[in-house]
């Protein structure tokens, strides 16, 4: 008995491969292998923007990790720029330079300490522009050419202040603005002598300033006491008018212009009931694109900038358009659109006609995209009336009643929309799984009200809205009530765990991806520049009453109440969610006999952006779903 209990204490050491450690979980059967092969080489194509020469610069992977790319024309080759062994997550080339050389930021290991990199294309040579240890994001580039601004934690390690830098030589950066919190660029002035700057102070409120570069005076472009989103701004023709996203207080947002020196806004898409969720405007400032999220789905509009509320909708494919930029002429809008049978791909939007010409044509790993499955839009009932959006991917020709994989966004202000994804693809078509994914309330798209419903004291109802879905599925005879199971990551993931420990006897499993365990020691671990905005969401630990509350209702605090089967997913170097969130909850689960499967990943941050991690993820994801949740005992 002694020799079998050691081999089996042998055999539960944690195991590793490539930068992976790997605890509790079996090994992967060849088939598994073998079937996920083509669902994990999907490939996809998102916008940066356009070069001086009319190509556009894109990211896309040939490799482990998404690189820049060029591409000159429809169809035309991706021929990468970049070549490292971490992920590009921004680049972009002046618009007015000789296209010799562009900008890109890269982190290490998903730390997000993204550092802005300048590379030369003659000979491929990157220099480094900032201090390699410092968060920066950057910013755009001014009308003289060779200068950029951009934000930087370089002061304290906490703080977004601004900065401007001529793009030749590091050494002229120099610091315009001192501040506290998050704080981004949006625009130069037409003499840039201004910059057009914004202040992050949650989800639901940010403010746009004026400031002067030569004095540093900071002029607010809200009335003083007004709580609204301001979700972009650009100057207009002159520093005296602005073009801007804002809520202005009401539920959704709206493209308005602003005169600077009366205040007087006009509202130009008071007839969308949406959010307009982006826009682009030509060089010339003379064309304009806007796209607004109707419900998870994007619609595209076209106007004369100096006419907004004459828009015209242009007809897309039924999914999300993202990404807007207009080349240097103002004659074609290249953009990124997805939908649920066709990953990400750059399109462009040639001439006042409005022809839409794809230019990339990303590999779905052989498959037929006509199999993957599009989803039903349902509203059911939540415990107060509400009514909750969900989007529901049903196996094809199934007869008899499927099992269920709940699956929550992040956030928790996001949103689950109408897009590609092969992991979804995969659950349905070859696990013959029924996918749900809710949004729930505190999810953006649907109005400022909804997004407020579950802030601080109000957790629990979102959770409560999870529990109104497995109502809804024992009603649907084609869905088995027996077989749920829930997966999320981050915010989702608190909420997989918050699910398990509400309904035991409703589900049989959940996966946890880079997820708050306990809200009190992720507030106080998260890193130092997000955690104000993090306690306005979630509450401020520091008050005796929220901080009791937190705890209260922590899946750590009641872990007692988890009884299935759970995997948890972590990378070692996430800023946000950090390690020790899925550490406490593993640990505490094993010292209860319960069943835990752990993955680390020692070279990512929040979630998996390498392939091999990626795939290894999606081969152990299968196995635990068809032994917890498609097994029919």
């Amino acid at each position: 008995m002694g020799i079998l209990l050691a081999v089996m204490l042998v055999l539960a050491e944690p195991r590793t491969l490539g930068n992976l450690v790997i605890d509790g979980v079996p090994d992967i059967p060849a088939s598994v292998i073998e079937r996920t092969a083509q669902y994990d080489n999907t490939r996809s194509a998102s916008l940066f923007g356009w070069t001086p020469s009319g190509e556009v610069l894109i990211s896309t992977r040939f490799g482990e990790t998404s690189q820049v790319h060029r591409v000159a024309g429809p169809g035309a080759d991706r021929r990468q720029l970049t070549f490292f062994a971490e992920p590009v997550a921004s680049a972009n080339f002046d618009p007015r330079g000789d296209g010799r050389s562009f900008l890109y930021t890269r982190d290490a290991g998903g730390a997000e300490a993204w550092q802005i990199f300048r590379q030369d294309l003659a000979t491929g040579r990157s220099t480094l522009l900032t201090d390699g240890k410092s968060r920066n994001e950057l910013g755009p580039w001014s009308h003289q050419v060779g200068r950029f601004a951009y934000s930087s934690t370089a002061r304290n390690g906490k703080d977004f202040d601004l900065w401007v830098m001529d793009v030749g030589s590091p050494e002229s950066a120099r610091r315009v603005l001192d501040v506290e919190g998050q704080w981004n660029v949006l625009d130069w002035s037409p003499d840039d002598t201004k910059l057009l700057v914004r202040q992050s102070i949650s989800i639901s409120e940010a403010r746009v300033f004026v400031l002067e570069l030569a004095n540093g005076k900071l002029t607010p472009v809200a009335l003083p006491g007004t709580v609204e989103n301001w979700a972009g701004a650009v100057f207009g023709a002159d520093a005296n008018e602005l073009l801007a996203i804002t809520d202005g207080g009401g539920e959704f947002s709206r493209l308005v212009t602003v005169n600077l020196t009366t205040g007087v806004r006009t509202e130009h898409t008071v007839d969308l009931p949406w959010d307009v969720s982006g826009f682009a405007r030509s060089e010339d400032k003379r064309r304009l694109a806007f796209t607004v999220n109707e419900g998870g789905r994007s619609a595209l509009y076209l106007a004369d900038a100096a006419r907004p509320s004459r828009y015209t909708r242009v007809e897309v494919p039924a999914g999300m358009v993202s990404e807007l930029a207009f080349d240097a002429a103002g004659k074609r809008l290249a953009l990124s659109l997805t939908t649920a049978q066709a990953t990400s791909d750059i399109f462009v939007l040639e001439g006042k006609a409005g022809k839409l010409v794809r230019w990339t044509f990303s590999e779905v790993g052989g498959l037929d995209p006509a199999s993957f499955v599009v989803p039903e839009l349902v509203h059911y009932p939540s415990f107060d009336g509400l009514k909750v959006p969900a989007w529901v991917y049903r196996p094809k020709g199934r007869k008899e009643p499927s099992p269920v994989l709940i699956v929550i966004h992040g956030g928790p202000e996001g949103q689950t929309q109408d897009r590609f994804s092969s992991s979804i693809q995969y659950q349905v078509n070859e696990l013959g799984i029924t996918v749900i994914a809710p949004n729930v309330r505190g999810s953006t798209g649907y109005g400022r009200t909804w997004v407020g419903l579950d802030n601080g004291m109000k957790r629990q109802d979102s959770v409560a809205d999870i529990g109104a879905l497995l109502d809804w599925i024992a009603k649907q005879p084609d869905l088995d009530a027996g077989r749920v199971g829930v997966s999320g990551g981050s915010y989702g993931g608190f909420m997989v765990l918050a699910s398990l420990v509400a309904y035991p006897d409703r589900l049989r499993c959940g996966i946890d991806s880079v997820g708050i365990s306990n809200f009190v020691s992720f507030l106080e671990n998260t890193e130092s520049y997000r955690r104000d905005l993090r306690r306005v969401e979630y509450g401020d630990e520091r008050n005796p009453e929220m901080r009791a509350f937190l705890d209260r209702i922590s899946p750590l605090k009641n872990v007692e109440r988890i009884e299935d089967p759970l995997f948890v997913v972590q990378g070692a170097n996430d800023p946000r969610v950090p390690r020790s969130e899925a550490e406490q909850i593993v640990r505490s689960l094993r010292e209860r006999n319960g069943t835990v499967w752990y993955l680390l990943a020692n070279d990512e941050g929040h979630g998996f952006r390498k392939k091999f991690n990626r795939d290894y993820l999606s081969r152990a994801t299968t196995v635990f779903l068809e032994r917890y949740l498609v097994a029919p005992d």
